[in-house]
């Protein structure tokens, strides 16, 4: 299971992290993610980083957002600044869990950001 937290309201050029834990089988854990929908909109990957540490933005948040992750603790942060209100959306925490040779994709529940101008 994967449980985010730390949405909320915040204003254009705030800053705000968002955690998710992750519970259950994490010695499986592989790569992890956040992924966010806008309202009327498709989600899309903000950030990714692997078991190893190796990380990938989306091209919109470069150098504004930092995914981090501890994997002692089974959590990825995702630190966000520079805020625009185009960030608003749901967030998703999401893990690629290893079964067997494959791997299989968890989601968590989602948080939401609203960033107001």
């Amino acid at each position: 299971q994967l449980q985010a937290s730390g949405g909320g309201l915040v204003q254009a050029g705030g800053s705000l992290s968002l955690s998710c834990e992750a519970s259950g089988n994490t010695f499986r854990i592989l790569d992890m993610a956040w992924y966010r929908q806008a309202p009327a909109k498709e989600r899309e990957a903000v950030a990714l980083i692997s078991r190893g540490g190796d990380t990938n933005y989306a091209d919109s948040v470069k150098g504004r957002f930092t995914i981090s992750r501890d994997n002692s603790k089974n959590t990825v942060v995702l630190h966000m600044d520079s805020l625009k209100p185009r960030d608003t959306g749901v967030y998703y925490c999401n893990a690629a869990i290893a079964v067997g040779e494959s791997s299989v994709s968890y989601w968590g529940q989602g948080t939401e950001l609203t960033v107001s101008s």
